[in-house]
């Protein structure tokens, strides 16, 4: 039997099938790419939190006055909205890369078709793609804790877990955005993807306690992940910790398996079965 043939069967079965451990040439290629990119888009994924921060936080806020969180303690408005709002900028900066970017390389620029002729499996191609979202989800999240300590809104020194508690949020909406990306074919179906998000940025506790709605809604809301990423760090920047944010977390442990095992499955389905 040749090399060749024990390559290629090794290829379609087994874990070398899925996973060559080097999904760091995939990062390392996100980074080459992104010096020629326009540093004016990458920014504005950091900005726009900051504005609503500045309008309704302390704008708005000086109407309102305190808000209760989700464990009955008031807190100011601004104070309520800011670790929302970080959650909300790590989503972002993860969903942009995972949906976008990777429609594009799948369905114009072809280029996973490129990785995978290489030892790369589908795996590598998946984790280094997630990781590249996250480390963009990082960068806004962590120039907003920034903004939110110079202003004085976390309130607790449990304020620096939210750094981690990003990372796994990041993490889940890259790996369940890139897993639904792979399925999409047309930019029209990508429509679908800001009209999930808008909603769900909305009415996901972020400016308001989700206390506001009736209990069915509430229901619906709280089966939404931004809602689960809202309440992590809104008690991490708060102190107001309690037992139940560890469902939180295993709400996004979940979220990342599912969208790699997803996410996997597609690509080896689309280039090497």
């Amino acid at each position: 039997m040749s090399a060749a043939t024990v390559e290629a069967t090794a290829r379609r079965g087994g874990v070398r099938a899925l996973w060559a451990g080097n999904p760091g040439a995939v990062v390392q290629r996100g980074f080459l790419a992104a010096r020629s990119s326009s540093w004016a888009v990458v920014l504005s994924g950091f900005f726009e939190p900051v504005f609503y921060l500045a309008s309704m936080g302390l704008g708005l806020g000086a109407l309102i006055g305190d808000v209760e969180t989700s464990q009955g303690v008031p807190v100011s408005y601004a104070a309520f909205i800011a670790p929302a709002l970080l959650a909300v900028s790590a989503m972002n900066g993860a969903i942009y890369d995972s949906t976008w970017n990777v429609f594009f390389k799948l369905n114009y620029g072809k280029l996973y078709e490129g990785m995978l002729a290489t030892s790369l499996g589908p795996l590598d191609v998946a984790l280094g793609e997630i990781l590249y979202a996250l480390l963009r989800g990082l960068l806004y999240a962590t120039g907003f804790m920034i903004v939110m300590q110079i202003l004085g809104l976390n309130l607790a020194w449990t304020a620096i877990l939210a750094i981690p508690a990003v990372l796994l949020i990041a993490f889940g909406f890259a790996s369940l955005g890139m897993a639904v990306t792979s399925y999409m074919k047309t930019f029209q179906h990508m429509d679908w993807i800001n009209f999930v998000l808008l909603p769900m940025f909305l009415f996901s506790a972020t400016f308001y306690p989700i206390t506001v709605y009736p209990e069915w809604v509430q229901s619906i809301v709280m089966a939404l992940p931004l809602w689960h990423g809202v309440e992590l760090i809104r008690g991490l920047t708060t102190g107001i910790l309690s037992a139940g944010m560890l469902w939180h977390v295993l709400y996004y442990l979940v979220m990342i398996a599912v969208g790699l095992v997803f996410t996997t499955k597609r690509l080896r389905a689309l280039f090497l079965d």
